[in-house]
């Protein structure tokens, strides 16, 4: 329950923050492309099962592999791309997080 809580939080509510405090003046629009990186998602689709909830995302689904995690870290240096790969890295801090609590539970 709580770990539904954290998880859901970093999705929704730090992203939300995170443009309100950041972003001010176009914190809307900002909030909208961060949810909008959740379609990263989609590589779940690949999966079998599509959702396993002992599974952990991070290095197992391709656009939650280390190598595009890299890739959204280099994103961060160009400033079109800045709020996308901002909210690519905060969806894998959180899957990041549910593993750590797999790990741990």
């Amino acid at each position: 329950m709580l770990q539904d809580f954290v998880h859901y939080f970093l999705h929704f509510g730090f992203p939300l923050g995170i443009a309100f405090l950041f972003y001010r003046k176009r914190w809307l629009g900002v909030y909208v492309l961060l949810l909008l990186t959740m379609l990263v998602d989609a590589d779940h689709l690949f999966a079998t099962p599509v959702f396993d909830p002992n599974r952990c995302s991070i290095n197992y689904h391709f656009l939650h592999s280390y190598y595009a995690i890299i890739l959204y870290i280099i994103g961060l240096f160009f400033k079109p791309t800045r709020i996308i790969a901002i909210g690519l890295l905060l969806h894998m801090f959180a899957d990041g997080i549910d593993c750590i609590w797999l790990y741990y539970s």
